[in-house]
């Protein structure tokens, strides 16, 4: 029997439950697990967190998710690439956790690592450090930063073998390699599976250990958005 991890996007997200934490890979809508986020568009979940970079753009990628109703808190650092974002939290239907960017993502490395947290001279002395630990360091201070776990981590990568080995494009690494370290069920949505022992073990970014469901993208970004393929 051939072992593989590959599977449908319906049968990957029945892992997905109302009011759990998802991390969700990409930068705006570069490296973003786009046909995972269509298909949750359609599945009934509801009161999730999601840990992203930021909540798509208006009326793509997590920007979908946040539309319906289905986002509860979203933690991240760069919000104001959907517009959205500020009308949601404004009405109090959006709870927002801001982060710097370099915080958010060593925030992730260390979750995945099981470190469980890290001191940071970033945000100190801002509105970003109320209710944080200060802790003087050699004369400096710096805030305490919890590392950030989750649920279900969807990721996106180029390729997988079937075992779920993965390999990244350019800068769609962004955050999705430390998301797929961090999370207890970790979907990776591909643009192409192939055979185990095809991949070079010099380009595998992510291995196979951490990844339990491999899927393959049916929604691409276009330059005139996201498309079917």
């Amino acid at each position: 029997m051939r072992l593989t991890k590959e599977t449908t996007i319906s049968a990957a997200i029945e892992n997905i439950k109302s009011g759990q934490t998802i991390m969700v890979g990409g930068f705006g809508l570069i490296g973003s697990p786009l046909s995972v986020i269509q298909y949750l568009t359609e599945y009934d979940v509801s009161d999730l967190t999601v840990v992203s970079n930021n909540v798509g753009e208006q009326g793509e990628g997590l920007g979908l998710l946040l539309k319906q109703g289905k986002l509860k808190k979203a933690i991240g650092s760069y919000f104001t690439s959907n517009r959205d974002v500020a009308k949601y939290y404004n009405a109090g239907e959006l709870e927002l956790e801001l982060l710097p960017q370099g915080t958010l993502a060593e925030a992730i490395r260390a979750g995945g690592a099981g470190i469980g947290g890290f001191y940071t001279k970033t945000a100190v002395g801002t509105e970003l450090a109320k209710d944080k630990e200060l802790k003087e360091i050699d004369g400096e201070q710096y805030l305490l930063q919890k590392g950030l776990k989750a649920d279900v981590a969807i990721v996106r990568a180029w390729k997988a073998d079937r075992l779920g080995n993965l390999v990244y494009y350019k800068t769609a690494q962004n955050f999705n390699p430390n998301m797929a370290t961090a999370a207890s069920y970790v979907i990776a949505e591909v643009d192409e599976i192939v055979e185990v022992g095809e991949l070079s073990p010099d380009e595998i970014v992510t291995p196979h250990l951490y990844v339990d469901a491999i899927v393959k993208s049916e929604w691409i970004l276009t330059k005139e958005g996201v498309k079917k393929i």
